[in-house]
């Protein structure tokens, strides 16, 4: 593209629409299923979890949940 010396002025005139445009169709919806199941003594829980991989890790950190069967291991950083 030629850009002379007047036209790079209509570049930063038209910059804000390009950040209204993505603002406004950047909307991203994320569905995430949860199932609470427990064994008929009622002395475990299960929550089976669906949806999209990056929301439910985040998720489980927030929440702070293992897998089934793991243990957390600290790492050098958590630590201090």
């Amino acid at each position: 593209p030629v850009i002379g010396k007047v036209n790079w002025f209509y570049l930063c005139l038209l910059s804000p629409y390009a950040g209204i445009y993505y603002w406004r169709s950047g909307d991203r919806v994320d569905d995430i299923q949860v199932k609470l199941t427990s064994n008929d003594e009622d002395t475990e829980n299960e929550i089976s979890i669906e949806g999209n991989d990056d929301e439910i890790e985040r998720m489980w950190r927030a929440l702070e949940l293992r897998e089934k069967g793991m243990i957390k291991v600290e790492g050098l950083l958590e630590s201090a």
